[in-house]
């Protein structure tokens, strides 16, 4: 395909414009080197990547930098279907279609003549009914296929946990899961006397728990954890610019001075 130059240096262009720059970036003869000897799998950490910035983005509020993260999880989009075209797979256009495809079909509530008088968790229900249609289209026939092995595992736990409850392999409330998770902590200090790998294996099971508990609650436990690794960054850095304004670094303090200080970088976030 001829290079558009044109195009590529039009500020109006839109999605045509990155399009063509990224077959400028993948042309074999006059491309990036880098660009060019990406693959799927070269790629993919990326574009985790890149969501997890997004997702830090609206966590923080800051819609410039929203902006910026968003093109950067696109620009990884474009670049799968600009490997998936010189492959043969699929290109842009057809993940397009596929994805619109799918939307028109799973809003019927919408775009067909089914009625809109439903609740969110009805089409939920609905729309976990159609997943499942496809799933058994791929053969996915087991409660838990398909779940992405490359999830983070809180997210993966969540999402496993969900699936098990639709078939009723559940607690009815979070009662059972608080007594769980006792049992659990119990097993962890026991596994400590028997070894690291016990240890390890008891502690994912408390984890596991701990995730069931939040979806009980309603709690999304990768979010919350988010949150908290914020609020620590945040926190420590209260300690750490008091610690300056005092001509010390963390390594000349201890606990003690450090612990008030952050007990003050709680104080001084209010309620």
């Amino acid at each position: 395909m001829t290079r558009n130059d044109d195009l590529i240096h039009d500020p109006d262009g839109g999605l045509p414009r990155l399009l063509a720059i990224m077959r400028a970036l993948r042309d074999p003869d006059t491309g990036c080197p880098w660009d060019i000897e990406q693959t799927f799998e070269t790629i993919a950490p990326y574009t985790i990547e890149e969501a997890y910035e997004v997702a830090d983005a609206i966590e923080r509020g800051d819609m410039g930098e929203l902006e910026g993260e968003l093109g950067d999880l696109l620009l990884q989009v474009v670049y799968h279907a600009a490997i998936g075209e010189e492959r043969g797979h699929f290109d842009f256009d057809s993940i397009a279609r596929a994805i619109s495809d799918k939307m028109v079909a799973r809003h019927p509530h919408v775009f067909g003549d089914e009625s809109r008088n439903k609740t969110a968790d009805d089409q939920t229900r609905d729309w976990e009914i159609d997943k499942a249609a496809e799933r058994a289209g791929k053969d996915e026939s087991r409660t838990l296929d398909g779940v992405a092995m490359g999830l983070p595992a809180l997210t993966r736990a969540l999402k496993l946990q969900k699936r098990l409850a639709r078939v009723g392999f559940d607690w009815g409330n979070e009662g059972p899961v608080l007594d769980k998770i006792a049992e659990e902590i119990a097993e962890l200090s026991e596994a400590r006397e028997i070894s690291p790998e016990k240890t390890e294996d008891e502690f994912g099971d408390l984890l596991f728990v701990m995730v069931n508990l939040a979806r009980h609650w309603g709690v999304d436990p990768e979010a919350a954890l988010r949150r908290t690794n914020a609020k620590v960054t945040r926190r420590f850095g209260f300690v750490e610019d008091r610690l300056a304004e005092a001509g010390k670094t963390p390594q000349d303090s201890d606990l003690a001075e450090m612990d008030a200080l952050w007990d003050a970088a709680k104080a001084d976030e209010g309620p």
